[in-house]
């Protein structure tokens, strides 16, 4: 499987997350605001945005520290959720077929609430360590058609498999230097996304991989067009497969599309 390079969008500024709707339009998180970039929008979020997700409704989900913030289509805020303690930095935000799922990087797990706000539990703290090895500062999860979750655990190098009520089903993912497929340095993959297989990118230096759900490698998306330094690049991918990665010092959003042999 190949992929090649097919656009760069200029972020314009600080870019910490990003998501494609259903319709494939591409939003960002950064600075204190919402990005809309097909429609040339933004959107003021009270504190600074981490992160960012569309629910299947259309609204739009902010994860800021402390609170989540809800939008309307429109850009319309339509409730905040605060909690200092259960969403002490929110980097991730998810959504199963009945709740909302929030990676908060502070307590190191993914929090999980009923679409009105309630609390339900909790996933990934269930460890020896109390909580997921994210020495990069975020956690970060895709969620499959099954309601199943895979979450980075970056200090284990590799994608663990949970379920909604936070029972560890497995991995995938091993401590590799040479071999592609493997994960190398201390703390890799730093980020997931979830569609037709499993996606990661890497730090240090940055890659871009493809996986099937079983965890056979399918393709190294991209390896050299981003800068050295960066971490933490947050990545998405839409119903037809192009996959969007987030190049945290260019502040860049760069685009690559599966070839067709």
């Amino acid at each position: 499987m190949q992929y090649r390079h097919v656009q760069v969008i200029d972020g314009k500024g600080a870019l910490r997350g990003i998501a494609v709707d259903g319709n494939g339009q591409l939003y960002a998180a950064g600075d204190s605001e919402i990005r809309v970039f097909d429609r040339n929008e933004r959107w003021p979020t009270s504190r600074p945005a981490h992160a960012v997700a569309v629910a299947s409704d259309g609204s739009v989900y902010a994860g800021e520290i402390g609170q989540i913030e809800i939008f309307n289509g429109a850009g319309k805020l339509l409730h905040t959720w605060r909690d200092e303690k259960l969403l002490g930095r929110v980097t991730a935000i998810g959504f199963t077929k009945d709740s909302v799922l929030a990676g908060d990087a502070a307590d190191r797990a993914i929090r999980r609430f009923d679409r009105g706000g309630k609390f339900l539990n909790n996933i990934g703290k269930d460890s020896a360590v109390n909580g997921l090895l994210i020495p990069n500062g975020v956690v970060d999860f895709g969620v499959d058609a099954q309601d199943t979750i895979y979450a980075a655990n970056p200090g284990k190098h590799r994608v663990e498999r949970y379920t909604a009520g936070g029972e560890l089903l497995g991995h995938i993912g091993r401590f590799d230097g040479i071999d592609p497929a493997g994960f190398t340095g201390c703390c890799n993959p730093t980020n997931v996304a979830i569609r037709d297989g499993i996606y990661t990118t890497e730090k240090a230096g940055p890659r871009v991989k493809a996986y099937d759900f079983s965890g056979k490698l399918l393709a190294v998306i991209a390896t050299d067009l981003f800068d050295a330094n960066c971490k933490n690049m947050d990545i998405a991918v839409d119903a037809r497969g192009r996959v969007y990665v987030v190049d945290t010092v260019k502040a860049a959003i760069f685009v690559f599309e599966p070839v067709k042999v």
